[in-house]
């Protein structure tokens, strides 16, 4: 009997219109590891000035955040890649329609332990390291040790840009996949905190996430270009290799506390804090 008046009591408070008003207050926003310490800074700030509204971020990784605003479970996902033409049929199926909105950008770095003597690669070595081509850093001119491989799991939009721009370099009929044994980590942090105690370790992330802790490599597109740090310079002026757009997704048009939202991020305010986070703004 308790049970029964304590689900009755639930569904009361759910279809009351204190909570529907409440609810019409605040926004779920879900989506890529790379971009939830930006996120959170945009929704800390938005809910300072408008005290009355209140906005919830997590990650996940981007296809996490796509797959909840295709299920309703949220109202803006955020993802560090286009979403797919199979996420658009999944999503119109469901009445959802997917409405893309370039936020910021990004540099993926890739990070070594600040012991490994190498501090340049190019993206073909790069290939050649995470599709397991090169499992020695003896190979590369670095120590006589085998190379411990770092990488976002499979849902990771970071993941996907990575395969796509560096092992498959942009061929849509490329099939390079990355080496069996790489070790697929739940979050760019956790891969930044391993490369911190693995000497022989190297993994990628969003160039936010650089610390004192780990090395970032410079990058080159090849043997005979110039190798480039990825800082906020670099990929503002389009010479780092490895740079990418981030994205905000809703269903339909912006509306109303979405919209404003969405407008505080692009806003001069939302983009200095873009800036302030390590990565690029598009409104400058």
């Amino acid at each position: 009997m308790l049970k029964k008046c304590l689900v009755f009591f639930v569904v009361m408070i759910l279809a009351s219109p204190l909570f529907a008003a409440s609810r019409k207050n605040s926004l779920q926003i879900k989506g890529s590891d790379t971009m939830v310490n930006l996120g959170q800074a945009w929704a800390e700030r938005y809910m300072e000035k408008c005290q009355q509204e209140f906005i919830a971020v997590t990650g996940g990784g981007s296809g996490t955040g796509l797959s909840s605003l295709i299920s309703g479970t949220c109202d803006i996902a955020m993802s560090s890649r286009n979403i797919k033409q199979k996420e658009i049929v999944l999503a119109k199926a469901k009445g959802i329609n997917p409405y893309e909105i370039k936020v910021a950008l990004d540099g993926l770095a890739v990070v070594v332990n600040p012991a490994n003597p190498l501090d340049k690669l190019t993206t073909d070595q790069l290939a050649g390291i995470f599709t397991g081509r090169v499992s020695n850093w003896k190979d590369l001119g670095g120590k006589d040790e085998k190379i411990v491989i770092l990488s976002r799991e499979v849902n990771s939009g970071t993941h996907v840009y990575f395969k796509e721009h560096v092992l498959r370099k942009n061929d849509p009929n490329s099939k390079e996949e990355f080496v069996p044994r790489a070790l697929l980590l739940s979050s760019s942090q956790a891969i930044a905190d391993e490369v911190a105690g693995n000497p022989a370790a190297i993994g990628y992330y969003g160039m936010g996430y650089i610390s004192s802790k780990q090395k970032p490599v410079h990058v080159a597109k090849d043997g005979k270009s110039e190798y480039i740090a990825p800082t906020i310079e670099n990929v503002v002026s389009g010479k780092y290799p490895i740079s990418r757009p981030l994205f905000l997704y809703t269903n339909g048009e912006p509306k109303n506390l979405v919209k404003k939202f969405v407008d505080y991020a692009l806003s001069k305010e939302g983009q200095d804090i873009v800036l302030k986070t390590d990565f690029v703004p598009v409104n400058k």
